[in-house]
């Protein structure tokens, strides 16, 4: 769906709970996947494809601290005007406060920005 509304590209910072979104995205015939495992740089990389071609890129990340380093890169988009999709995987709700690994309330880490 993402590929038939314009994205080209996919840039996935790996992670065991965005393995299946990371695999569409590189099963796509069409759709060019970038990975890095650092997800700061990997939004800006994605910011950029935006800036430079007016289309979104997809940007793919696992859970918890992963999602809080996509934030500068939003406040750019933003703050630019520039196309960005994030997609981010997330524990269950469950989990948070217990002290499970990767599990922070994502529901508005990027506020006013997203």
């Amino acid at each position: 769906e993402l590929v038939r509304g314009g994205v080209k590209v996919f840039c996935v910072a790996p992670g065991s709970r965005s393995t299946p979104l990371a695999l569409a995205a590189d099963r796509h015939p069409t759709a060019r996947v970038v990975v890095c495992i650092d997800e700061r740089s990997l939004a800006f990389y994605a910011l950029g494809v935006g800036k430079g071609s007016g289309r979104a890129a997809a940007v793919i990340t696992s859970s918890g601290t992963a999602v809080a380093n996509l934030l500068p890169a939003a406040v750019e988009a933003h703050e630019s005007c520039c196309p960005l999709l994030l997609i981010t995987a997330d524990r269950p709700p469950e989990m948070r406060d217990t002290g499970a690994n990767q599990t922070i309330d994502q529901t508005k880490i990027f506020g006013s920005f997203a």
